[in-house]
């Protein structure tokens, strides 16, 4: 995992450009980004995502199927029943980092940048986010 950390010269003309690119527009959903966070700290079953951020198994389960696909998450079987986990800690950051610009749009001085918090300690955790309304249903179905 430490070769992923290199610091490589992107420059504009890189050939990873596009790709990038295409990774952005498959975390583009606010599914997509739940699903990541709740599979930061261990790997789920498509029931107990569906449970951890309130959809469908079925949404659930396209939505994975995408992240799949994008080798943002793997799988792993256990018997009948099918594990998902992040492919590497690229997601889980990428997501914190979006989450952490995020928190911007509300606050001129976010929790992430109040004294006392270390960078270094921030570094690829994920942000706390207020609570979700239980009755919040918008994009069940995306």
């Amino acid at each position: 995992m430490r070769e992923d950390k290199k610091v490589c010269s992107f420059g504009p003309d890189s050939p990873y450009v596009d790709l990038a690119a295409e990774v952005f527009r498959l975390l583009a959903d606010p599914t997509r980004i739940r699903i990541i966070l709740a599979l930061r700290e261990a790997e789920r079953s498509v029931n107990e995502l569906a449970e951890a951020i309130g959809k469908s198994p079925t949404t659930v389960s396209q939505h994975l199927a995408k992240l799949r696909w994008g080798r943002i998450v793997a799988t792993r079987q256990d018997g009948t029943r099918v594990f998902y986990r992040l492919q590497d800690e690229h997601a889980r950051e990428l997501v914190a980092q979006a989450v952490f610009q995020a928190e911007h749009a509300l606050d001129d001085s976010p929790a992430h940048h109040r004294a006392g918090v270390d960078p270094e300690a921030r570094r690829g955790t994920t942000p706390t986010c207020p609570a979700r309304s239980t009755d919040d249903t918008s994009g069940e179905d995306e």
